[in-house]
């Protein structure tokens, strides 16, 4: 028997069968593109993550019929939603995380409620990502999907629904909002009442790990399950690699290394202090009882793949990986000279300014591919000293970082952001730490595992560590420097960017 988890990303669904023991036991993935009607609008038909979910799970199945699946559970990006009816059927497209459409709102909600009240709540600062601006607008500027919308569904809710189940939201999605009370773990009366709006409009919270109910027998012949199967809710994906990477207290800190890149801090009281405040960190509930997560996150991988679109074409991703490992081992050792910043979609943490860009400083006419590439990994081992710097400063030190995700495959990086963080980094044996967490939580909900705990301490394997290495460290503290003095130089410029063609 296996524990199948899947992961409904922002740009792919991944769904993974696991043995008790942790072992993956098959993997699928199936990808989708945005669609955007209109600039800063970002926007997913609900059928394409719905048949990218059946078809990701039939797969997995297929590839298990000796090891059938005896619990499923989904996890899921956040901030995406979904307006649906009394019957939670769908009105119109998803409104993606990476929708921009509300900013007008945002501020109205920052201005409103107040930006440390806000905080005080939720454990986040407005953001036009969340859903409660774009509801805001949606009343605002399209008044037919918000007068017919009685329920705005998380992502897990809208493919429970189809499943037949309740359209539940655990905590940590809830914390998404932009409304959920962080401590007293409900909807934020204050809040929706500020935002003329009805606690009725938003989805039950329950915690992550619920079980939503067993699969309807139409559904599980769909999915190629047996009826009856537990259906069990995740929770948001930074929490959830946060479990798959053991971390479930203090002192223990993942990062997953994607397109963006996600340091995470777990404790038992979320940080809503000055300093994770004035960073613009978020810190809210936990996919495990009772424990908070606080979070630092800057935009990474996407200049990684900006870079290969420029020098190669191909779409294999062997062949892509063999490009990269001839960049590496042609790459110099030691410092380039170059100060490359991976703004390509603006920055994050501490002060999240979308004016941000990529800047390439330092290029002479020697500068070579490999010359770029490093610098790149370079810029973002810096981004990374920073992110740990802050994180430390709102949730308590730490010394050790556990590494999931596509970047942990570059040597290089590992040793430039251990040796740039002055942190050990441990490379951890499963990189599907999203789908180990969720797998772990559905394996506590049938009574697989003990407890939380008890399940990570027979999961949780670290392949390998990589320590700072100090006379590298050394060789960098100028260009290190420099870097971040590259950034704040800048400053007006992004006060008054140049528009793209």
């Amino acid at each position: 028997m296996s524990l199948l988890a899947v992961d409904m990303g922002s740009s792919s669904c991944k769904a993974v069968a696991f043995s008790e023991d942790g072992t993956a036991l098959a993997r699928a993935t199936q990808s989708y593109i945005a669609t955007s009607r209109c600039p800063a609008w970002s926007e997913m038909p609900p059928e394409t993550f719905w048949r990218a979910f059946v078809t990701a799970i039939q797969s997995v199945t297929a590839q298990t019929v000796h090891d059938p699946t005896e619990v499923l559970a989904i996890s899921s990006h956040g901030e995406t939603f979904f307006p649906s009816d009394s019957h939670n059927r769908t009105i119109g497209p998803a409104i993606l995380n990476a929708d921009n459409r509300a900013v007008e709102q945002s501020t109205w909600v920052a201005e409103k409620i107040g930006r440390e009240r806000l905080f005080e709540i939720t454990g986040l600062t407005a953001h036009a990502m969340y859903p409660l601006p774009k509801i805001l607008w949606l009343r605002q500027h399209q008044s037919d999907v918000f007068s017919q919308a009685i329920h705005f569904l998380s992502l897990p809710g809208y493919l429970l629904s189809r499943l037949g189940l309740p359209a539940y939201v655990d905590f940590s999605l809830a914390s998404r909002y932009l409304a959920f009370d962080i401590q007293k773990r409900t909807w934020s009366s204050e809040i929706l009442a500020a935002c003329g709006l009805t606690s009725d409009l938003l989805p039950t919270p329950v915690p992550a790990g619920t079980i939503a109910g067993g699969l309807p027998t139409d559904a599980a012949n769909e999915l190629g399950l047996r009826p009856g199967t537990p259906v069990v809710l995740g929770g948001h994906d930074q929490p959830c690699a946060a479990l798959g990477s053991g971390v479930v207290g203090s002192g223990r800190v993942s990062a997953s290394l994607g397109t963006y890149e996600c340091l995470v801090a777990a404790s038992e009281k979320p940080s809503l202090n000055a300093g994770a405040l004035a960073a613009n960190l978020n810190t809210y509930c936990h996919v495990v009882p009772d424990r908070y997560v606080t979070l630092a996150y800057f935009p990474a991988g996407i200049m990684i793949d900006w870079f290969l679109r420029l020098t190669h074409s191909a779409d294999d991703p062997r062949s892509v990986n063999h490009h990269l490992a001839s960049l590496e081992s042609q790459a110099h050792s030691g410092p380039t000279g170059l100060c490359i910043t991976p703004h390509l979609l603006g920055t994050c943490n501490p002060d999240f300014d979308p004016n941000a860009t990529g800047v390439i400083a330092g290029i002479r006419p020697t500068t070579m591919p490999e010359d770029l590439y490093k610098g790149i990994i370079e810029g973002i081992a810096c981004e990374f000293a920073s992110m740990a710097d802050l994180l430390e400063k709102a949730a308590g030190d730490f010394h050790d970082v556990y590494i999931s995700g596509g970047g942990g495959r570059s040597r290089i990086g590992l040793q430039l952001r251990a040796t740039m963080a002055k942190r050990n980094l441990h490379l951890l044996r499963c990189q599907e730490a999203v789908c180990l967490g969720t797998a772990i939580l559905a394996g506590v909900a049938i009574h697989k595992y003990k407890s939380v705990d008890d399940a990570v301490a027979q999961l949780v394997r670290v392949a390998e560590t990589v320590a700072p290495d100090v006379s590298l460290a050394a060789e960098y503290e100028v260009q290190k420097k420099q870097y971040f003095l590259l950034y704040s130089s800048l400053a007006p410029l992004r006060s008054a960017p140049a528009k793209p063609h």
